[in-house]
């Protein structure tokens, strides 16, 4: 059995939109080989500039496994400069960010390594991303219960995304998606947040010090949002509750004006997770005259290329 400490060398870095301004430059060459994918990526960066640009309320929505890698920092840099008005995500997102922003460490590790091994040596594996068990759960119980007691002084009832930004406030890393949040006053909704770790231990908190959560009140601050936006739009980076969630509220407004899916799922199976805008628009979740794109590839690598085009 290879031994622990080999495996957790290399930590897993967060980037910034500072860290692809070299890669700017290669959406003129996917423009100019245009075939196949390369159109998608092209398109999906002039949607993104022209969402960015006009429409006046802005999603970003996103799975959790995301945020066990670098992508982190560039979510909590995009929502720090501005771009996005509402994050909507998943329970993991949460557990993610607030194990690695109050001092757990996530590793560069393998597909590959023996499942079994790995737990004999406490290591959970996310893919290719090592999460030693103390980075993880104690990390996340131990924050929910040391931050809780001043959250109660405050208030007993809180909505979902106010919660999450009292965490955020407490917060000191600047690649935290909770603390850019917190700093934009940019909402983060996640409609399963009892869905991990951290949402079990707000469980607790209820049973044990009365924490109340009213999750009416998140969907209230995002029907405002739609009912009095003229222009809205949306990158959704994976499928699953936070895809769904994003485009089952606009259709209140008669549907996205743009939108933006990246995925590796297939629409074979009738899945949400693999449908592609233009099922959205037969349920009014997308206008049939949005500015509109699917680009099919691993988020690790279509991220960056595309929102390197918010680099002025």
């Amino acid at each position: 059995m290879i031994d622990r400490r080999e495996l957790l060398l290399n930590p897993v870095e967060d980037i910034s939109l500072d860290d692809l301004r070299s890669m700017k430059d290669s959406l003129r060459i996917y423009e100019k080989i245009y075939g196949f994918s390369a159109e998608a990526v092209y398109k999906a960066s002039k949607v993104l500039q022209d969402m960015t640009r006009n429409a006046d309320l802005k999603f970003l929505s996103f799975t959790a496994n995301l945020v066990s890698t670098g992508l982190r920092g560039l979510f909590a840099d995009m929502i720090r400069k501005g771009f996005f008005d509402v994050v909507i995500t998943t329970g993991g997102t949460i557990d993610h960010d607030i194990a690695r922003s109050m001092g757990g460490k996530y590793y560069k590790g393998s597909f590959d390594l023996n499942d079994s091994d790995l737990k004999e040596m406490n290591i959970h594996r996310l893919g290719n991303i090592l999460v030693p068990f103390e980075s993880y759960g104690k990390v996340v119980e131990d924050t929910v219960r040391k931050f809780t007691p001043e959250i109660l002084n405050e208030k007993k009832e809180w909505s979902g995304y106010e919660l999450l930004w009292e965490f955020g406030r407490r917060i000191n890393d600047n690649n935290s998606i909770l603390k850019a949040a917190y700093e934009r006053k940019v909402p983060i909704i996640v409609p399963g947040i009892l869905d991990g770790s951290f949402g079990t231990n707000i469980f607790i908190q209820y049973q044990l010090a009365g924490l109340r959560l009213n999750l009416f009140e998140d969907e209230r601050e995002v029907k405002d949002r739609i009912f009095s936006c003229k222009e809205s739009g949306a990158l959704m980076i994976g499928g699953g509750i936070s895809k769904h969630h994003t485009i089952w509220w606009n259709q209140f407004k008669d549907g996205l004006d743009y939108a933006i899916y990246l995925t590796t799922a297939q629409e074979y199976d009738g899945s949400l997770s693999g449908a592609k805008p233009r099922e959205a628009v037969s349920w009014n979740k997308i206008k049939p005259d949005a500015e509109q794109v699917v680009v099919y590839g691993d988020a690790t690598i279509i991220l960056p290329l595309i929102a390197s085009s918010l680099i002025n």
